[in-house]
Formats: C-alpha cells, sequence, structure tokens
C-alpha cells in the first residue's frame, strides 16, 4: 500500500510518497508564484523518484488548510477525482496538525503560537502545547488581527509558520507520515478547507451590449 499525500496550501506546495509505515519513499516540492499549481507534475515526479505506479496508490492523504484557498481546493479535487477512479480511502489533516509535528521535529517545545497569514491583515492562530513525547491543542483555531500578532512576539511567545521568522511550511512528507496511523477514512464530498470565514460570492453583473 502506498499513501500519497497533498500539501497545497502555502506558497511552498508539495507532492509526497510513502509506504504503509509512513516512511516517505519521494517528494516533489514547488514554489508557487501565482494561484495555478502543477499538481499533475508534482505527482508524476513522486511517482516516477518512488518507482511506483498510480495504481499502488491507495490511500490520498489532503492538508485542508487553513492557507491558500485555491491551493487547498485544487488539492481536495484532485483527492476526490482519484478516490471515483480508483476507489481510495482519503483522509483529511489540517495545517496546524502538520506544523505542530514539524515543530516538534524541530524540538520547538513548550507553548507554541502556530501561525498562518489569512490575508486581510489577518493570522490564523492556533496554540498549541508541544513536547518531546505530545502534540496537545490549547486553544480551538481563529483569526486574529496582525496586531495582536505583533503582541505576542514583543512578548516572547514562540510563533512559528510561512510567515513567522521561524519559518515553517506544511509539507506533503508529514501528512503522508501521519496518515498512516489513520483509521478513519472519509468520502471525497467530505472534504473541505478549513477556511472560518464565511464563504460568499457575487454574481458579475451581465454586460450591457450596443447591437
Amino acid at each position: 500500500m502506498a499513501i500519497l499525500a497533498l500539501e497545497f496550501s502555502s506558497v511552498r506546495r508539495s507532492v509526497a510518497l510513502a509506504d504503509a509505515a509512513g516512511a516517505v519513499l519521494a517528494e516533489a516540492v514547488e514554489e508557487s508564484t501565482g494561484r495555478g499549481t502543477s499538481a499533475f507534475g508534482l505527482i508524476e515526479q513522486a511517482l516516477s523518484v518512488a518507482q511506483l505506479t498510480r495504481e499502488a496508490v491507495a490511500v490520498v492523504a489532503v492538508g485542508l488548510g487553513p492557507g491558500s484557498y485555491t491551493g487547498i481546493r485544487a488539492a481536495i479535487a484532485v483527492a476526490q477525482g482519484w478516490q471515483l477512479a480508483r476507489e481510495t480511502r482519503l483522509w483529511g489533516i489540517t495545517s496546524m496538525q502538520s506544523l505542530a509535528a514539524q515543530a516538534q521535529l524541530a524540538q520547538v517545545f513548550g507553548r507554541v503560537n502556530l501561525v498562518v497569514d489569512a490575508q486581510r491583515d489577518e493570522f490564523y492562530l492556533g496554540e498549541w502545547d508541544i513536547a518531546v513525547n505530545s502534540r496537545r491543542e490549547l486553544a480551538p483555531l481563529r483569526i486574529v488581527p496582525a496586531a495582536e500578532l505583533l503582541t505576542r512576539q514583543a512578548a516572547g511567545e514562540i510563533c512559528v509558520g510561512p510567515e513567522m521568522k521561524h519559518r515553517l511550511f506544511p509539507t506533503a512528507a508529514t501528512v503522508a507520515n501521519l496518515a498512516a496511523g489513520c483509521q478513519e477514512w472519509v468520502p471525497g464530498d467530505q472534504l473541505e478547507p478549513v477556511y472560518l470565514r464565511a464563504t460568499t460570492f457575487v454574481k458579475a453583473a451581465v454586460g450591457r451590449r450596443e447591437f
């Protein structure tokens, strides 16, 4: 059984393949400068390095954010399509869970603020207690103004994330490793981005045409 992991929530987008125990066999990474993601190019690159075919993938694990809404939706769409075509099992993980695991590997211990840019001069903030053998969420994920984050940094609190001085990115390799211990799979239509804001759509006005 191979695990295919997709993590497109930040500008550092990645795909990883791992074995059933979570050991990473291959990882492909790109720095995104826009909204587009060469998802299938990254997947084919990882498959080639791992010397696996698409048929070997039994689980697709997806990073659900928060982060780039467009990138996350692209990863979810790939996972949903994969399940429809090959009946693979699906699993989703938040960026904060991934960042917490990576902070633990980087030996960032204690009360840690996990931070992701939410645009509009705001940030997603997750507060975790991270120790050598444990990771525990201390407060529900929320959106805070940039001013609150600056206050926390000035007070000497530990802040890590893609935009922080202590830079950590959610990675597909971490997603794949964590997916190895999963026993609860979800149908594709239940994979949803972590967004926290109400999603609104405005229908464009019909342009006036003259004949």
